[in-house]
């Protein structure tokens, strides 16, 4: 009887703290997992609040990769290389990770709109250097946030010719 008390206790006590951690911002099921690990829960605490969260539809891997990759693109654009090892991380399914990146969401701007807005202000700086350099330090700026090779060459392209028509005017 003590015993059913105590685990009462104890997974209200978690619950609460899977709340607070969860108002910061959604989380996938991993990461709520993880954090309870993180606070010593057993394993019948973590099944429990976990069952619980996703009854109460605060727990769904779907929703929250959309949310992740839309927030992505309006704060700190991705590649969807990036993109899809960021959400491997965070525990959602490949199966979900292919869905979610294959879509179409006209909201967002596509891969190479975002490429071309975050190389804006380096081309500007590197005006006057040699195409090659600038094809080089712009590439791999762009591949270290996840851009294939096709999109950052693009980006740049359009990017260059962009420039050369304003310094014309």
């Amino acid at each position: 009887m003590k015993m059913a008390k105590h685990l009462k206790f104890d997974t209200g006590k978690y619950l609460e703290l899977v709340y607070r951690y969860l108002s910061i911002r959604n989380r996938s099921e991993k990461e709520i997992r993880d954090y309870l690990t993180k606070k010593e829960a057993t394993s019948e605490i973590r099944e429990q609040i976990v069952a619980l969260l996703k009854k109460q539809k605060f727990l769904n891997d779907e929703l929250f990769a959309r949310a992740w990759v839309s927030y992505r693109a309006r704060t700190t654009p991705r590649g969807k290389h990036l993109l899809r090892i960021e959400l491997k991380q965070k525990g959602i399914d490949k199966e979900l990770i292919d869905t979610v990146l294959g879509e179409k969401n006209e909201e967002l701007p596509d891969e190479l709109t975002q490429a071309r807005g975050i190389i804006k202000k380096r081309i500007e700086r590197l005006r006057g250097q040699p195409k090659q350099e600038i094809y080089n330090k712009v590439g791999s700026f762009l591949a270290r946030r996840g851009f294939d090779w096709d999109t950052a060459k693009k980006a740049i392209d359009q990017s260059l010719v962009a420039e050369e028509e304003a310094s014309k005017v």
